[in-house]
């Protein structure tokens, strides 16, 4: 199983490095059945979003957006969302590291009755790539990136690259 689970993961990652960009590496991938939000859009000083952060743990603690929630993607549970954010019209945006599975989790809150759901194009790397800040688990602001992989790691163009962490929580 595992050695099916790389194999899949690696022809996956050659799949992404083939793309020349990330507009197309995105419409291969996604099905646009939840809008983008650009990351100008998010950054407004006036969008008073819910931020969701649909990576991992390890990911989540090298970086995220400041006030994301993490929610993560393999073990994801809608009830953890609809317990905590009970206003379904209230803005929400999900984010990864380049807006894949954020389309799967936000998907999943849109099938919930969310109705004010977007997926942030590019994620946490065009949010970094246009100079925006990221906090680390202590909420310091840092300049690293997890890129999952280095394949991934491609789309990240500005900031400090880290492709594996040992988890710090207990």
């Amino acid at each position: 199983m595992k050695t099916v689970l790389f194999l899949f993961i690696s022809l996956f990652a050659a799949q992404s490095i083939a793309q020349d960009t990330l507009d197309e590496l995105l419409k291969k991938h996604n099905k646009n059945s939840v809008p983008y939000i650009t990351v100008q859009e998010l950054a407004m000083p006036k969008t008073d979003a819910i931020i969701l952060d649909a990576r991992e743990p390890k990911e989540f603690e090298v970086s995220h957006i400041k006030n994301a929630t993490l929610v993560g993607y393999d073990f994801f549970d809608v009830k953890t969302v609809t317990n905590k954010y009970t206003n379904k019209d209230q803005k929400i945006v999900v984010y990864c590291s380049i807006g894949i599975r954020s389309e799967t989790i936000a998907k999943k809150l849109k099938d919930e009755g969310y109705t004010n759901i977007f997926n942030l194009y590019g994620g946490i790397f065009e949010w970094k790539n246009n100079d925006f800040t990221v906090v680390d688990s202590e909420d310091n602001e840092t300049e690293q990136i997890h890129t999952f992989n280095e394949a991934w790691s491609k789309w990240l163009t500005k900031g400090i690259k880290v492709f594996e962490t040992t988890s710090t929580k207990k």
